[in-house]
Formats: structure tokens, sequence, C-alpha cells
């Protein structure tokens, strides 16, 4: 018998089989289902409808409820998802609540669940949103699944799926200053396309791969969904453990699995990154991409940078090495994906000198708050949020019409060290002509 992959190693042991193959379906137990405020009141609705109003969820310990997209908002119907879920955790005793306008409030879920704890390897985690595969990083299956699913894990605490085939992308050498994982993912997708990986595990590998740092990794499981996978994957490695160690307060043991030497990948891509260039996903499509030197001199309106793919520590020091002491030319706006997040960009300087906040707004960027923001369009043009049709350069995920606000606006995807760059000149520039 051929060996299992990662992702099937995992689904075969929260199955309780010996082995699984690509196609197989099984009823897997759930480690961790999280939902928000855009997905929580409808699968609330399904568990109640299913399991009665008296019903209590599986197990209280295993389920997260984090709001962030439709938190800073005047809209009455938004405000309602969150009573929603208030009521729903009063209900239900739920101690992982990160309620918006308290001490525990948080931001992007997809960022706090490892902040506080929440992702360990070998586990199966679920979530009511398409970026849960962003938890991949840390060794583990997940993957966004819809209200009805949500609602039967509430209650049962399993799951039936599909065992997925999975895809190897394989990163071989040094990762040079002027990439991110960004670019990474951004040149997958474009070789592969946004259906290239539809129902498939993609698995990243490789010394390009382990030489990042865990909040690089997410970015690059993240955007998995951006190519139609099931799940995005990266073994756990020191890196990985000492993370994860270091923020689960539950002190749960966890099994760390590799795919075995010799076990079967659907298909193979091999890139040597030191030969890679910073990429560019051109609108209105992840995978339309271009290299930043084929639109070098396009004139943008606007820079973003945050969102859970480009709200995290690691991209706003990229972005620091470059804004600081230069000013942009557009209206740039920086967003933290958590209160975390932003608390460390208040504290943290850079080279022993002013904070990374203070860098940013010394360079005339402006500060949002915690949230998705404007990678959803919303709530307002404090958060960077596009009201008319300009063109922005992002750190975010996705660049469909409308995604940012307006339908007509053009937004070209990019990592924060090339939005950075392109904020100070006002035009999609190459990173590499700020860089000493």
């Amino acid at each position: 018998m051929a060996g299992m992959t990662l992702t099937e190693k995992i689904l075969a042991r929260h199955a309780g089989k010996p082995s699984v193959q690509p196609g197989d379906n099984i009823w897997v137990d759930v480690d961790i289902l999280m939902t928000h405020d855009v997905c929580g009141p409808g699968t609330i609705g399904v568990f109640h409808q299913n399991f009665g109003r008296d019903a209590k969820v599986w197990d209280r310990d295993k389920v997260v409820i984090i709001p962030d997209h439709y938190i800073f908002t005047a809209d009455t119907m938004a405000n309602r998802n969150v009573d929603v879920l208030r009521s729903f955790v009063a209900e239900q005793k739920l101690p992982h609540f990160y309620d918006v306008g308290t001490d525990r409030y948080k931001g992007v879920c997809h960022i706090a669940l490892p902040e506080e704890g929440h992702t360990r390897p070998g586990e199966i985690l679920l979530g009511t949103d398409s970026h849960t595969c962003t938890a991949g990083a840390f060794g583990e299956f997940a993957t966004g699944i819809g209200n009805t699913d949500a609602g039967f894990v509430l209650g049962t605490g399993k799951t039936w799926l599909k065992v997925p085939p999975t895809l190897r992308f394989v990163f071989k050498g040094e990762l040079p200053p002027y990439l991110m994982a960004k670019d990474l993912i951004l040149a997958v997708i474009g070789d592969i396309g946004c259906d290239g990986a539809t129902y498939q595990a993609m698995e990243f590998d490789g010394d390009g791969v382990f030489c990042l740092g865990i909040e690089e990794r997410m970015t690059l499981c993240n955007m998995a969904i951006e190519a139609g996978g099931k799940n995005g994957i990266i073994r756990a490695d020191k890196k990985t453990v000492d993370f994860v160690k270091s923020r689960d307060k539950s002190g749960k043991p966890f099994v760390v699995e590799q795919s075995d030497a010799d076990a079967r990948f659907a298909r193979e891509w091999v890139y040597d990154v030191t030969k890679l260039k910073p990429v560019v996903a051109k609108p209105h499509s992840p995978d339309n991409r271009a290299y930043v030197d084929e639109l070098k001199g396009s004139a943008i309106d606007r820079a973003y940078i945050g969102s859970c793919t480009g709200g995290k520590m690691t991209d706003f020091r990229a972005a620091a090495r470059l804004l600081k002491g230069h000013t942009v030319k557009v209206d740039t706006f920086v967003v933290p994906a958590t209160s975390e997040v932003a608390r460390q960009l208040r504290t943290e300087r850079v080279d022993g000198g002013p904070t990374l906040e203070e860098v940013f707004l010394s360079a005339g960027a402006k500060m949002g708050e915690p949230s998705c923001a404007a990678c959803l369009g919303g709530p307002s043009d404090t958060f960077g949020r596009l009201n008319t049709p300009l063109k922005c350069i992002s750190t975010t995920n996705r660049n469909f019409p409308g995604r940012m606000g307006h339908k007509q606006a053009e937004v070209f995807l990019a990592s924060p060290l090339t939005v950075a760059a392109s904020a100070l000149t006002g035009t999609i520039t190459d990173p590499r002509e700020f860089l000493a």
C-alpha cells in the first residue's frame, strides 16, 4: 500500500481508519469549529432547527466565535448579527468569544485563532469562512465550510467529507530579501489558475518555505482557496511547534504528521525562488498575474496594507523597511489584523528608533482599527474603502469587482514590500529600487 500525504494522514486518524485515499468519503471528528458575525447567525439557526432550542453544543471548549467583518458599522442588521452571537454565547456559556467593544476583542479571525492558541498540528479546524485554510500553516487540516455543515458540527462534533488529492508545491533555494510569501502564492495561482486546485489539498514544501516565519506560511496557506483548493498545508517543524507551545493555553497534546516518503501526489510543481521576481495580480482576479517590472510606472491612487494576508507583524516590518524616512505620494492605509498586532505597532521600534506606528504616520499613512476593514469593502473611507473608481495596490487576497468597495475600482494584489514601494512613488514599483 502506498504511503499517505500529510492531509490524508490527518484525515485518516480523525476518521479512525488506518489509511484513506483520494475520493474516499469519510466521517471525521472535528477539533475546532470557528464562526464569525457573517455566518454565525445562520450556523446557529441551523443548529437550533436541527437539534432543538434547548440543545447544547457538542463541546463548549472547541467552539470559537470571533466577530470581525461587520463590527465598525452603524447598519442595524449588521449589528443584529453580533447580537445573535452574544445571545448564543451567553445561552451556551461558551468560553472562547472575542467580542467587539471589550478587552477580549481580537480582529480578523484567521489571525486571532493562532494568537489565542486555537491552532495545533495534526488537528482538524473548520470555519465558516473560506480563508480558514490559513491555519494549514500549523500542520493541520483547516478548511472553510457552509452554515449547514457548521450547524451540524455544532451539535455533533463531526463532519462528512471526501478525501482530496494532494498537489505539491516545492520552493527550492533561499528567499531573496525582495520576495515575500505573497509573491510565491501569486506565482502559483498565476500558473494553475483560480480553479487549478479545485477540491484538492495544496501542500507547500522546500527550503524556500521552511525559511519563512509562521506568519509568512499563513499567507501561503491563506490563498490556497484563491486557486480553488480544499486546504493549504505545511508540515510542522520546530518553528511551528515552538509557536504553538508559546500560545496554546490548553496544553492539549498534538500529533505532528508529515507526508510519507512514498506518498502519491496528484501533481508536483517545483520553483527556484532565487529566480523569481516580485509578482502582482492585476484586476480583477488573483490569477491575472504579471511581474512587477511589466507594470512599472502604472499609476495608482491608493495603497493598502492590511487584511489576513497583509496585516501581520511580518507584513508591517517589511513595509516599514521601505517607508522609514520617506513620504508616501498616494493615500496609504495601514490596518492591523488584530488588536495584538495594533499594540505591537505602538511599541516595537525600528532599529532602536521610532515605533512602527510612528514610521507609518511620519510617512503620511493613515492607521485603521484592527479588523477586516476595506478587504471586503467596508465600513467607510476611514478604513480605506474604495468609494469611487480608484486604482489601488493592496496586500489583500482578492481583487474581484466590488471587493474593496466600488465595482469599477481596480485592485492590484501584491506583497507588503511592493505595496510600500508603490506608495512611495505613486506608481507600481519594484521594491528592489528601495532595498539596498
